[in-house]
């Protein structure tokens, strides 16, 4: 199994994390914070010529699910999502939570981790198509 979920849209980079921000409101995630890593090397005085963007995105009725289940879950989370620029293409993604969460053998866990992986991907995939 691939260690993360990629699509590639047509669509300008801002365009297509404004559109996966409301995809995953639709889906019920949250977004906590996201980081601009052109914007924060920019602080730093280095010039990055392409964009990447972190979402930590977060459903809190399975975050309080796998926490009660193994605290140390909390290592995972939140979920991060990527949209980024290569080779003027855009892409987004996402680690597994299938992957990450199979790491704690932990049969309800993975349960959860792959209702969230399920519903993160029809996110994506609906920003990917979204016009």
């Amino acid at each position: 199994m691939d260690l993360k979920y990629e699509v590639k849209t047509n669509k300008p980079f801002e365009t297509a994390v404004e559109d996966l921000k409301k995809t995953l409101s639709n889906n019920s995630f949250g977004v906590l914070w996201e980081l601009d890593f052109k914007d924060k090397l920019a602080e730093k005085g280095l010039d990055f010529q392409g964009h990447f963007k972190v979402l930590e995105v977060c459903n809190p009725k399975q975050a309080k699910e796998v926490l009660e289940l193994q605290v140390e879950v909390g290592y995972f989370l939140p979920c991060k999502v990527v949209v980024y620029e290569k080779e003027k293409s855009v892409y987004m993604g996402m680690l597994r939570p299938t992957s990450l969460i199979g790491m704690m053998e932990h049969e309800q866990l993975l349960s959860v981790a792959q209702q969230v992986e399920s519903v993160l991907k029809i996110a994506l995939d609906e920003s990917c198509l979204k016009t």
